[in-house]
């Protein structure tokens, strides 16, 4: 079975919504230790931007193709960098709010921040693609919203060059989104980073999804721990530590935060599932 996740992190903001899938039972730790990252780093097809908006187009009704036609030709024409502006935060609306593409919000968003040369706002549509970047399935639109998150974080950098966030975020893009290049030298600049500065959380998080995805799970454990001594109330946090011991198969340590998550989850249907999943563990 298969299990969903997705996190919206905001700068300076707990900004995520987890939603879960999770099916009868989650594999036991010898199926689902991960190959090295190298491994990962496989020829795939790539997606270009016209790729992902046509295959997005495909799916809206007539109307909803002649109000993105009239938007996208807006931005086309318009010639002044205002114009633009507005017209790509319309667009990235359109996709977020009536057409429930988070991706292609956070891709416009992106464009937006691109012309505004914001370091905040380029941080933080690089962080939302970043994030559905960890959710999706899809190889190919993993590396290319990890492409787009990339190359808003470098600009950010460019802006600060002392931003160790977008430091952090680019490595992130490099575990999650089968970028080619040396990705263990990326990687190598998130731990420098955490260790260097222990109380970086957004590293140590970056470090405890990483262990996950590679199966180094005990690392992973001591990742979000080091979260939660200083943000015992970060569910992001509690619920990767739960799955994580789910996945070590140590019963009593997951059942033990997913209780925990459950007491903070606010979404319905995530407590729902969080508590079919508690049930599940217990009868076991």
């Amino acid at each position: 079975m298969r299990k969903q996740q997705l996190i919206v992190a905001g700068v300076g903001l707990l900004l995520f919504i987890i939603i879960l899938a999770f099916g009868n039972f989650i594999p036991p730790k010898s199926s689902m230790t991960a190959a090295p990252m190298a491994a990962a780093q496989q020829s795939v097809p790539a997606l270009t931007t016209s790729d992902v908006l046509a295959a997005a187009k495909a799916k809206l009704s007539p109307a909803e193709q002649e109000r993105i036609t009239m938007l996208e030709n807006n931005v086309v024409r318009g010639d002044v960098k205002d114009l633009k502006i507005k017209q790509y935060k319309q667009l990235a609306s359109f996709w977020t709010d009536s057409m429930q593409n988070l991706s292609l919000g956070a891709f416009y968003s992106g464009e937006a921040a691109k012309l505004e040369n914001s370091e905040q706002k380029l941080t933080f549509a690089a962080r939302n693609l970043l994030s559905y970047t960890m959710a999706e399935q899809s190889m190919p639109m993993q590396t290319w919203m990890a492409s787009e998150a990339k190359e808003l974080f470098e600009q950010a950098l460019k802006i600060n060059p002392a931003d160790d966030s977008a430091k952090v975020g680019i490595g992130g893009c490099y575990m999650f989104g089968n970028l080619s290049g040396n990705p263990m030298q990326e990687i190598l600049k998130v731990r420098e980073i955490a260790e260097k500065n222990p109380d970086n959380l957004y590293a140590q998080m970056m470090l405890g999804l990483g262990g996950v995805k590679s199966g180094q799970y005990d690392n992973a454990v001591k990742r979000f721990q080091a979260v939660l001594e200083k943000q015992p109330q970060n569910l992001e946090a509690i619920f990767n530590l739960a799955e994580t011991y789910d996945r070590m198969q140590d019963k009593a340590n997951a059942i033990k935060w997913y209780k925990e998550a459950g007491s903070l989850m606010k979404i319905p249907e995530a407590k729902k599932e969080i508590q079919q999943r508690i049930a599940s563990l217990e009868n076991e």
